[in-house]
């Protein structure tokens, strides 16, 4: 048997990597082992020189910026971290934000001299060891755990799995033909499992264009068949139009857990008002703003960002403070908050809103601008008409897309539980 330099055999260094059964994290089935990550790594860390230059001939791999996607390859660019060389089938684990569970293996397409940021942990299994057994075993929930039971920095990018650690993680070892299996048993199981994925993301991807369209027929008049209405400036109809106070009104040290919500933007959410506990002050501190309060039957908009962001509010949000980036609307007597919120949040409206928005960092509205926005004005009767057609077909849309994120959250728990089970012995033929 040909021994390595330091005259051990690879059945006696996978001897010698063996986990003691005292720190199992669970038992395994007859013929597995347990063994520690550092052990199962060929891997040994290149330097780059600054001579180092990744022009075509070289294939890049940075951390990826989206929870669930792919890094970033690119070809002939730098990236922003130092580097590192990697080959095909290194398996990469990203020790930015572990919670995310970022893990990845080396394209098995490529031809190209392959450098990734210094932010990937990178292993390169040794014999004993298939690579796509590992890429599979780094993301199931047991890793992910230990991934995040020493890490350094606090919360989101700051946040940073050690590898000193990482390395002496136990990683199960079945034998290669097993390994073999459950790569391809996976395999099988996920790729049934994102046909149906793609299936339902395009029934939500449909769900904002059906409801773009419902809205379209409201400005044309077409639910309740009178035809399109003439479009009139908004300040037509309404009392109130108020900017939420500047943010020399509201500092860091003036929020409490779970005062008096302050509403801003991101709490707008379909045509809901969802506070956040963390953002909300004193009753004292909302006397002080009072003119921000917000009353029954005003329309809340978001100011900033995203254009057409609308809600009505309602009893309950009576009193709550408008926040920085909103501002109020308060409509005439004949005119339905709920009807002119939709009206609002229509593709014609926010299209209006985009092209005369101001700013150059991020796009602002102003009192003028939704002054002047364009709306179509129906009797009040006429309103509440079209507000009950677009309940019926807005809750049917409203129960199609709860369903197909709730399949889609279910789906991810199953890819999930099926890694537990493949490397606890669990997942059969």
């Amino acid at each position: 048997m040909a021994k390595n330099k330091k005259g051990m055999t690879p059945e006696e260094r996978l001897a010698a990597a063996l986990v003691p059964e005292k720190e199992w994290p669970y038992a395994l089935p007859d013929g597995w082992k347990w063994v520690r990550t550092g052990a199962l790594n060929d891997y040994k860390l290149s330097s780059i020189t600054p001579s180092t230059n990744p022009d075509d001939a070289f294939e890049l791999y940075s951390v990826p910026s989206i929870v669930n996607g792919y890094p970033e390859i690119t070809k002939g660019m730098e990236i922003g971290s130092t580097k590192q060389l990697v080959e095909k089938d290194d398996v990469l684990l990203c020790k930015i934000n572990p919670r995310i569970n970022r893990v990845w293996k080396v394209s098995a397409h490529t031809t190209l001299k392959c450098l990734a940021s210094s932010e990937w942990l990178v292993v390169r299994a040794r014999p004993f060891f298939v690579s796509d057994y590992l890429m599979w075993f780094f993301r199931c929930p047991y890793f992910r755990k230990r991934m995040l039971s020493n890490v350094s920095g606090v919360g989101g990018s700051f946040m940073r799995a050690k590898s000193r650690y990482v390395q002496t993680y136990p990683v199960a070892l079945p034998p290669l033909s097993e390994q073999h299996r459950l790569v391809a048993r996976i395999e099988s199981l996920f790729a049934k499992l994102d046909a149906a994925k793609a299936k339902v993301q395009a029934v939500l991807d449909a769900h904002e264009k059906r409801k773009a369209a419902l809205l379209h027929e409201v400005i044309a008049g077409n639910l309740i068949g009178v035809g399109e209405r003439e479009l009139k400036p908004l300040s037509e109809i309404v009392d109130l139009i108020r900017i939420g106070p500047f943010g020399s009104a509201l500092h860091k040290e003036d929020y409490i857990q779970d005062g008096i919500p302050v509403v801003n933007p991101q709490h707008i959410v379909n045509q809901v008002i969802c506070p956040d506990s963390r953002k909300s002050i004193s009753e004292s501190k909302a006397d002080s703003l009072a003119m921000y309060k917000m009353c029954a039957n005003d329309i809340i908009i978001g100011r900033r960002g995203e254009m057409g962001r609308t809600a009505p509010v309602g009893e309950d949000e009576a009193g709550w403070l408008c926040g920085t980036g909103c501002m109020l609307l308060r409509l005439k007597k004949e005119y339905d908050v709920k009807f002119y919120s939709l009206v609002i949040a229509s593709q014609k409206s926010k299209q209006y809103l985009k092209t005369h928005a101001v700013g150059s960092t991020m796009k602002n509205l102003n009192e003028k601008i939704i002054r002047n926005l364009p709306v179509p004005v129906y009797s009040y009767a006429e309103q509440q008409e079209i507000v009950a057609i677009l309940d019926r077909l807005l809750g049917r849309e409203e129960e199609v897309r709860q369903s197909a994120e709730s399949v889609l959250v279910a789906i991810d728990s199953m890819k999930q539980s099926i890694l537990a089970r493949a490397f606890r012995g669990e997942l059969g033929a």
